[in-house]
């Protein structure tokens, strides 16, 4: 089925991230938005669009559409994501759905009651090494998930000199509120933070969660470092094994091997030493290790109400309830 999409935002992570990969899909960009009628001509000429807007609720009023993407901020995708649904039209929208949890839950409530789907953009879930971990996770060979540790940074680029951390929180940490209970097997029940700060806008947070299925977090995120190097890596740890993926690319996966120094005889067995994985970046392949293109795949999917992985509002609002309860301990 080719999706008829109308597209809502034309800014540098849309067109960077998100349509170079949905165009790949089978889907038709029927549509597209921007207040920015430089960015607009520009989407529309790349991509052959003849329907342009530069008002989001003339689009979402267009006749012929399937469903509706948006990557436009957090206020106006809960608004303009709610008036979607009361069309009819299944959404996407970028993370995070909403300013707030208090918007997300009535966006997630019409869209139940009026049974249309919406998917959030919570494309750490797809990164291939995030993926590949999460099958290991779910497979009988691991067992319970009983400890998980991250560290994901980012750069002081939300910030010109005040001191004020929305952006951070919202476009940056609520990832890993939607992950962490995601490989950690349940939903993040206790919360304690600590902080050290090195001026306005340099913030590093260790937060400690405790999760619903029994195991224990432990998380570091901040904007003390360059997003010129590899910022991301993740631990997660079951009895006598653990999996790691460091910047959403490089797997091991440590399992129980015996000492090896005093058999002559010893090889590395695929039963119990550690395997590793890790893209081959120089092959003439269109990958997209970060996960876009099979977030979205999952997207559509979910549009059709087939049977579909997409996260969705119901995890975009827990994901936002949790940051909240966050920012309460933090007092930011």
């Amino acid at each position: 089925m080719t999706h008829r999409i109308g597209w809502i935002g034309c800014g540098t992570h849309a067109s960077q991230m998100l349509l170079p990969q949905l165009v790949q899909l089978d889907v038709e960009l029927a549509a597209v938005c921007d207040t920015d009628p430089g960015r607009l001509a520009l989407i529309a000429r790349r991509y052959g669009i003849r329907d342009t807007y530069t008002d989001a609720t003339e689009l979402i009023a267009r006749k012929g559409l399937d469903a509706v993407g948006m990557a436009i901020g957090p206020q106006a995708h809960s608004t303009l994501g709610l008036a979607a649904v009361e069309r009819g039209l299944p959404v996407f929208l970028e993370k995070p759905p909403a300013a707030n949890s208090a918007d997300a839950e009535r966006l997630a409530e019409t869209a139940a009651r009026k049974n249309v789907p919406v998917v959030v953009g919570f494309m750490k879930r797809y990164a291939t090494g995030n993926r590949i971990a999460a099958n290991i996770l779910s497979s009988d060979d691991f067992g319970p998930v009983l400890g998980l540790m991250g560290w994901y940074m980012t750069a002081p680029t939300y910030f010109t000199g005040a001191r004020d951390y929305d952006g951070f929180f919202l476009h940056h940490c609520v990832h890993y509120m939607d992950l962490v209970p995601f490989l950690g097997g349940g939903a993040i029940e206790e919360i304690s933070v600590r902080t050290a700060e090195n001026g306005p806008g340099r913030l590093l947070i260790h937060g400690s969660f405790t999760l619903s299925g029994g195991a224990i977090a432990s998380i570091a995120m901040g904007t003390v470092q360059s997003r010129g190097n590899p910022v991301e890596f993740l631990q997660i740890t079951g009895d006598h094994q653990r999996v790691e993926v460091d910047n959403v690319a490089d797997v091991i996966w440590y399992r129980d091997p015996p000492f090896k120094a005093d058999n002559a005889d010893a090889v590395l067995a695929a039963e119990t030493d550690a395997l590793t994985w890790r893209p081959n970046l120089t092959a003439a392949a269109n990958e997209d290790h970060k996960g876009y293109r099979a977030l979205l795949s999952d997207a559509l999917a979910a549009f059709e109400q087939a049977p579909s992985d997409a996260p969705t509002i119901a995890d975009g609002l827990a994901a936002l309830q949790a940051l909240e309860r966050l920012r309460v301990k933090l007092e930011l």
